[in-house]
């Protein structure tokens, strides 16, 4: 496991992992053709286009998911060769190697066709995260901030952001597949502006005064659209839970409705908080959405 630095030096904003989510495709070429966008004193910063095959395909991935392909044991197999798991293996050997990365920090760029508006979704822990989601709620005080740490060690978690020392998701929307959103594209970048302003802060000891305790979504885990035992679907998202991300989901209320009419409720004990509702590039997994419980991140 590599040691974490006691400043960020190099950083690296990855646009189009997947070749459909267009926002960070599209910022990606932004800063690449405006670097003063992206300057700043305390660091270097580059970008990276992650999957440009599957943007050519306007397809989210040719053969796999490409953020799901960074675990430490995957990068190492040599027998995980198709495009998707091959190319992760080149943007580790040139933003990694994962646990002793040579880029400090990752910005990776993502949208959903959820209703989600703009989420900073934190993968790993540790007090930069938490300062950082401080920052965040000071400038955006609509965004989200998302954790799912307590999950994974870093060295099995899948995510692209994790091949960095440090690695982060910008995730938008709602945005179709293969369509640009305006009012999307600018969250974005107003997202990635702040955190590239946190980083220069950081360096510099500069922070402005922080939140001490900054509102969180843990995500718990996702649940299937109803199915029959041969995988066929027998239901969608009920209508009083569609776009509703992030609202409190109490137990006994409606969840499915199937196509027959007949509703399916919550089973639940807890009230939980939907993400990733309907999500479109889900929907090959059947999955209906995410689960989170409500918590707070000391800031300090």
């Amino acid at each position: 496991m590599s040691t974490a630095p006691s400043s960020i030096r190099t950083v690296a904003i990855v646009g189009g992992t997947h070749g459909n989510e267009f926002s960070g495709i599209y910022l990606e070429k932004r800063y690449r053709n405006q670097p003063e966008l992206m300057a700043r004193s305390s660091f270097s910063c580059k970008t990276l286009f992650a999957n440009p095959e599957a943007h050519q395909a306007n397809k989210r991935y040719l053969h796999s998911d490409l953020n799901r392909q960074f675990k430490t044991a995957d990068l190492a197999n040599p027998l995980l060769t198709n495009y998707e798991q091959s190319r992760a293996k080149v943007i580790n050997a040139e933003l990694g190697p994962k646990g002793a990365a040579k880029t400090d920090f990752v910005i990776d760029l993502h949208n959903t066709t959820s209703n989600m508006g703009a989420c900073l979704i934190l993968t790993q822990p540790g007090r930069i995260y938490n300062l950082l989601a401080g920052y965040i709620r000071l400038k955006m005080p609509d965004a989200v901030i998302s954790r799912d740490e307590d999950h994974f060690a870093a060295e099995d978690h899948a995510l692209l952001c994790t091949v960095g020392t440090y690695g982060v998701i910008v995730e938008v929307g709602p945005q179709p597949q293969s369509v640009l959103r305006q009012d999307v594209l600018e969250q974005m970048h107003e997202m990635t502006q702040h955190i590239l302003d946190f980083i220069e802060l950081y360096n510099t000891d500069a922070l402005p005064a922080l939140p001490k305790r900054v509102e969180a979504f843990r995500y718990l885990h996702s649940i299937k659209l109803p199915l029959a035992a041969n995988g066929e679907r027998l239901g969608m998202v009920h209508k009083n839970i569609q776009d509703r991300d992030y609202q409190p989901i109490e137990p006994g209320a409606p969840l499915f409705t199937l196509f027959d009419g007949t509703v399916l409720n919550y089973d639940g004990t807890e009230v939980v908080y939907p993400t990733f509702i309907n999500e479109a590039a889900y929907y090959d997994n059947n999955l209906a959405m995410s689960l989170n419980d409500k918590v707070w991140i000391e800031v300090e």
